[in-house]
């Protein structure tokens, strides 16, 4: 169940990464990421495979604290809410046929029950298997399966008043999209929005990317974008055309990711945890290896380029002081941005849920920048508080949610939070 406090439509607003959190979505996993196994997992962009009951778990924790701050959708829930409605089944099986190309099966899903259409949607369904199947022991879809979707910031996001739906880089979170454009489109408390910065559904482009964890909206007339392996140039361009438009964002920085990198977004190596401080991965930030940076004027000709995000950050008035993953050594600052130890999601400014396993970054956390690290256990059962002006980061364990591949941020897609600037 979908734990909510405000049943008011019209709330679809975000202009900071850290203003108090209202009304978030989460989606908790669930049986399609049994889909995934070690022969295929490249295929569904896994590193490893999860223990789904242990992660579910430890989703129901994470989920439990954001409960203490924010109305928590759950995506089966809202859906749910719609999915039995004809123009939204009809907008559904028709855009996800374009995926599946089974005539049979869009019968089948025009047919069954509400809760089955979502279930095989997210679970996906299987094809019968033949002969040759079954003597290799090989499973196929007729509709793919969504291992990913329980990072829902990705398919998804809100700036100001209005949406970016993802246009996902790998053909195996498409249907995410889908689902996403469905809830964003008559959904009643999420309809009311300003419209489409950049629609991903409507993209067939092959090198027009982009996804959720490469947008960071700092004020509401600055957004930081990632151009990694995930989101292109093309896209990219397009976007902040469209955050000008449609969201009134008047300065753009491009912060340009390696080819080959460990992070896949720039929400794994960057994000605000209050209003002056931000937590970064070092080797990306400061020296030799730093990442180049674009700063773009919505309506003009041209870039300027930077040689780092803080000066050009300065330069638009934000000044960030950052605080280092993993500490000062260099082998922890490596582990810990592999497990997400930059990748925070505020539920008040300085207020943050990460992972309680990236000990150096709590560290630095709690000895730069005076951050009280809180177990989400004692947060939730009351031995420990977190006081009003108090900075905090709850932590909970992730030790198979971060087999993922990320960490609070990615979990969360914020639809309302009050402003700060």
């Amino acid at each position: 169940m979908s734990e909510r406090k405000n049943d008011t439509p019209g709330m679809v607003r975000v202009t900071s990464e850290i203003g108090a959190l209202r009304t978030v979505i989460l989606h908790t996993p669930g049986p399609e990421l049994l889909a995934v196994t070690p022969s295929n997992r490249e295929q569904y962009l896994y590193d490893d495979i999860i223990d789904l009951r242990q992660a579910q778990a430890e989703h129901q924790r994470f989920r439990a604290v954001l409960s203490r701050f924010c109305d928590v959708l759950d995506v089966r829930d809202i859906l749910a809410d719609i999915v039995d409605e004809p123009e939204v089944r009809r907008f559904l099986v028709n855009r996800v046929m374009e995926v599946a190309s089974s005539e049979p099966l869009g019968g089948e899903l025009y047919e069954i029950p509400g809760d089955q259409l979502i279930r095989q949607f997210i679970e996906g369904k299987e094809a019968p298997q033949g002969p040759i199947s079954k003597l290799l022991h090989k499973v196929s879809y007729e509709l793919p399966p969504l291992p990913n979707l329980f990072f829902t910031r990705d398919a998804a996001m809100i700036v100001n008043n209005a949406v970016i739906i993802g246009a996902m880089r790998y053909a195996v979170r498409w249907t995410e999209e889908l689902l996403m454009k469905a809830l964003f489109t008559y959904h009643p408390l999420l309809r009311g929005n300003a419209g489409y910065i950049y629609d991903g559904t409507e993209e067939h482009r092959s090198d027009y990317t982009i996804e959720g964890g490469d947008v960071l909206v700092l004020r509401p007339d600055l957004a930081i974008v990632g151009l990694s392996e995930r989101s292109s140039p093309a896209a990219i361009e397009g976007l902040v055309d469209g955050l000008k438009e449609k969201a009134g964002i008047e300065h753009v920085l491009v912060v340009v990711l390696p080819t080959e990198s460990p992070a896949i977004h720039l929400d794994m190596i960057f994000t605000m945890v209050d209003r002056t401080h931000c937590v970064v991965y070092p080797p990306y930030f400061f020296g030799p290896a730093r990442l180049p940076v674009l700063y773009y004027r919505p309506g003009r000709e041209g870039v300027q380029a930077h040689d780092d995000v803080f000066t050009a950050l300065a330069e638009v008035g934000l000044k960030l002081e950052p605080i280092w993953c993993g500490g000062q050594h260099p082998t922890r600052q490596e582990r810990e941005q592999w497990s997400s130890g930059c990748n925070f999601v505020a539920v008040r400014p300085g207020i943050v849920l990460g992972y309680s396993r990236n000990e150096g970054t709590m560290r630095e956390m709690e000895e730069k920048a005076g951050f009280k690290i809180v177990d989400a256990v004692d947060f939730l059962t009351g031995k420990a508080l977190v006081r009003e002006g108090e900075r905090a980061v709850i932590a909970f364990e992730g030790s198979e949610l971060v087999r993922g591949g990320g960490g609070g941020r990615c979990m969360t897609m914020p639809v309302c939070r009050d402003d700060v600037w």
